[in-house]
């Protein structure tokens, strides 16, 4: 009588549909993940729309991401998904090794950045500044030393672009503290000069990118003869560099 009872028990069981409500009997780390985590994963869908069945008698019950995923560059990439996301919290991506391929698929512009404006940035893997987790933006002074001992992280930002560091360019209100910790000879000459250029800041003639220098008469037009201006064809000649003015 018992063997029969059994005998009946393990056939209703085989026989009992799986529910999403059995999962957590077994799987509280994977569905405590979907419950906080989840996204879409947990909104669209649940457990059994993922995992058809149950092994044993399920052998292939995890399946491929881009049986679901598809539709764009990062979906088709040969690395393994799983080396960034956990499909129970697929948003909290925490990156693994080397990568550019697979983070380019989505993040094109900061690729054409690279690849138009060469670099040493352009040469290393994205993961080599971005670590460890998706979104992490590191400060130029963990790599980098800073032009003069007083700035920060804002004012690394101020003139460059990570993923295009040599095109240097900047607001019109740039502090010319900035400028000089690189050019403190410049600024010496100009900020002890005694003409009006050296009440005026570095980005009011050198404006918006480095190295752009103006001509006199963008601001000063012919202010001279017309036969001065014949005879002396560059300010230069009399009136020393911008920064001096010597007359």
């Amino acid at each position: 009588m018992f063997l029969a009872t059994c005998m009946v028990s393990v056939a209703l069981a085989e026989n009992a549909p799986l529910l999403v409500d059995d999962c957590v009997k077994c799987h509280s780390e994977e569905t405590a993940q979907i419950a906080s985590n989840g996204a879409s994963h947990k909104t669209e869908i649940n457990c059994l729309e993922c995992h058809r069945g149950h092994r044993p008698s399920s052998q292939n019950n995890i399946p491929n991401c881009n049986e679901c995923h598809s539709g764009s560059a990062h979906y088709d990439i040969s690395d393994p998904c799983l080396g960034c996301h956990n499909p129970h919290q697929p948003l909290n991506i925490h990156i693994v090794d080397e990568h550019k391929k697979v983070c380019v698929s989505c993040h094109a512009s900061p690729e054409k950045q690279m690849v138009d404006n060469p670099s040493q940035h352009a040469t290393f893997a994205c993961t080599f500044c971005h670590a460890d987790t998706h979104g992490n933006i590191p400060e130029c002074l963990s790599c980098h030393e800073s032009h003069a001992e007083s700035m920060s992280q804002a004012d690394c930002s101020t003139c460059h672009q990570a993923h295009m560091p040599l095109v240097v360019s900047y607001p019109d209100n740039t502090s010319s503290v900035l400028c000089a910790s690189c050019h403190d000879s410049v600024f010496e000459t100009l900020s002890t000069s005694k003409t009006k250029h050296s009440q005026i800041s570095c980005a009011t003639c050198h404006v918006g990118k480095h190295m752009t220098v103006p001509a006199c008469n963008d601001c000063h037009g012919t202010p001279h003869s017309k036969t001065m201006h014949e005879r002396f064809p560059k300010c230069g000649d009399c009136h020393n560099v911008a920064h001096n003015l010597n007359k």
